[in-house]
């Protein structure tokens, strides 16, 4: 689908709706590839931002930040910079989502200074976790009560909750189902359950290793371009750390999309 009206009408309506960038930035395997080789790491987000409007911070999942460099990665960018934060593994794999109420809050109260600056906080389900109606409704009751001025996305990794049911409680309660390609590690399904679409782009061959070829990324665009079309805002984010085909597959999209 291509986007009607004039260019500049199409340009404007592409860089309002459109995010795009990668899960992280702090890869010293992209120096030489992305970053110049004499740039210092502590300078990769300066770098970066002249690049992306927009990162994942996948490291969150892994272990929360402290506060202060929360702040410190505000005061490095710009306020029309956003941030999408991936939930804690200790909500998401260790607890499944049970009793997840305090850490919740100490999730959320970290990157609470950074509200004005958050895209859609990402919730990745551990594989092992079967669809359990009653558990993600509890769940998604506790954002909507406590978090509702957040957005949430929420990935799946099990094909048991590809299922009309789970995809009506997402619409019901505005959390987008985040389309993830990581070819046939985990289950693929399209679907849009909110104003907003998330996509996660993982590698497809191998895991994290995989460059996508200008085939894959221009039926994304064309994809893209329909949500587009048809309102939506888009979230794109590039896994595929490994030597830099994040950053090249994501410029590429970019340039596919016309927002450079």
């Amino acid at each position: 689908m291509i986007l009607c009206g004039t260019p500049s009408t199409r340009m404007l309506m592409i860089s309002k709706n459109l995010h795009i960038g990668t899960s992280g930035w702090s890869y010293m395997h992209w120096s030489g590839v992305f970053y110049p080789e004499d740039l210092k790491p502590d300078k990769y987000l300066e770098y970066y931002i002249t690049k992306f409007d927009c990162v994942e911070l996948n490291s969150s999942f892994y272990h929360l930040p402290l506060k202060s460099t929360v702040s410190g990665w505000m005061n490095r960018t710009s306020d029309t910079f956003r941030f999408c934060p991936k939930m804690s593994r200790f909500i998401t794999h260790q607890l499944q989502l049970s009793n997840a109420e305090e850490p919740l809050i100490r999730f959320i109260d970290v990157f609470a200074a950074m509200k004005a600056r958050l895209g859609p906080a990402l919730i990745q389900i551990h594989p092992g976790l079967l669809y359990d109606r009653a558990l993600i409704t509890a769940f998604f009751n506790l954002l909507q009560e406590k978090y509702s001025e957040y957005r949430f996305a929420i990935e799946i990794r099990n094909k048991s909750w590809i299922n009309d049911d789970f995809l009506q409680l997402l619409s019901i309660y505005r959390v987008a189902f985040v389309i993830a390609d990581s070819g046939r590690r985990y289950p693929y399904h399209e679907a849009v359950t909110t104003g907003f679409i998330y996509l996660r782009f993982h590698g497809r061959e191998q895991l994290y290793a995989t460059d996508y070829s200008e085939n894959d990324l221009r039926q994304y665009a064309e994809k893209i371009s329909g949500w587009l079309y048809d309102g939506k805002e888009v979230w794109a984010f590039f896994n595929n750390d490994f030597h830099g085909y994040a950053v090249k597959n994501a410029l590429r999209l970019m340039e596919m999309l016309n927002t450079e």
